[in-house]
């Protein structure tokens, strides 16, 4: 029998992540995930884990609708307010994608730039103004975060344990960032599926998930694998036209409630 096993939310791209039991969808995909960013104060270019490894020890926690707190080692916490609608709106790029959002002010710029010694600002992104999902998988109007392509990312348990297997050593599932890991299929069958069921939602797996460098920092620790694990074991049997694949791309049906334990159906 198919499982939902884990659910996991990432308030901030590229900070920590967050185990849940239970979790909202809204029309952006997990509610509170990925809805902040760190951008480059001069360009307004997505700051992450590929650039700045030690983003992998940032705690971004939503305290409320209204309030994230920002954690790191050996620094005073910050709490951030949801920016208002007068709040002033930054130009940011997003891969190919340039959108205008809510600055989060001056407190969290200075605290983020001087713990990662580089000019930075934190924005945050309302559903008004999240970007289009890639047309050539979604219908218009369907709009994602500040994640990287889709609303949501699901992965195998099997599939983590045959690639950690062939690694040779556990590998943690936060490494790969995905909102929902689903047990009891084989390893991979998720690469077949086209649509699944989740408690009332329904979910279409629409494209496999490329993967990068990022794959190779140990989440709590930061530090990167010397042995370019496990992206050069993937490279071995995941690769088609010069990508990497682990992990599938969804679109959700609508708002709706997911909690661990839940069955899932696989449709098509």
């Amino acid at each position: 029998m198919l499982s939902l096993s884990a659910l996991y939310r990432f308030p901030l791209k590229s900070a920590v992540g967050e185990s849940l039991q239970l979790a909202q969808l809204d029309t952006l995909g997990l509610s509170g995930d990925r809805r902040w960013m760190i951008v480059d104060a001069a360009n307004g270019r997505f700051l992450t884990q590929r650039l700045l490894g030690q983003l992998t020890q940032l705690k971004a926690q939503w305290l409320d609708a209204q309030h994230l707190r920002l954690s790191v080692a050996g620094r005073t916490d910050l709490l951030v307010a949801l920016p208002s609608a007068a709040a002033k709106l930054r130009a940011v790029t997003v891969w190919g994608d340039s959108l205008q959002v809510p600055d989060a002010g001056d407190a969290a710029a200075l605290w983020l730039s001087d713990w990662l010694d580089r000019p930075c600002r934190l924005v945050q992104v309302p559903a008004e103004r999240a970007r289009q999902v890639d047309p050539d998988y979604a219908k218009v109007g369907d709009r994602v975060g500040f994640a990287d392509g889709f609303p949501l990312l699901l992965i195998g348990q099997a599939s983590l344990d045959d690639l950690s297997a062939r690694v040779g050593r556990p590998l943690e599932m936060l490494r790969f960032r995905p909102n929902l890991v689903i047990s009891g299929s084989a390893a991979y069958a998720e690469d077949s599926w086209k649509r699944i069921r989740i408690g009332a939602l329904e979910f279409r797996l629409v494209k496999g998930c490329s993967r990068c460098i990022m794959t190779t920092l140990d989440p709590l620790t930061g530090l990167r694998s010397a042995d370019r694990e496990p992206l050069a074991t993937l490279k071995t049997y995941r690769e088609r036209d010069g990508e990497v694949y682990f992990g599938q791309n969804l679109l959700h049906s609508g708002p709706g409630e997911l909690a661990v334990g839940m069955a899932v159906e696989v449709l098509e």
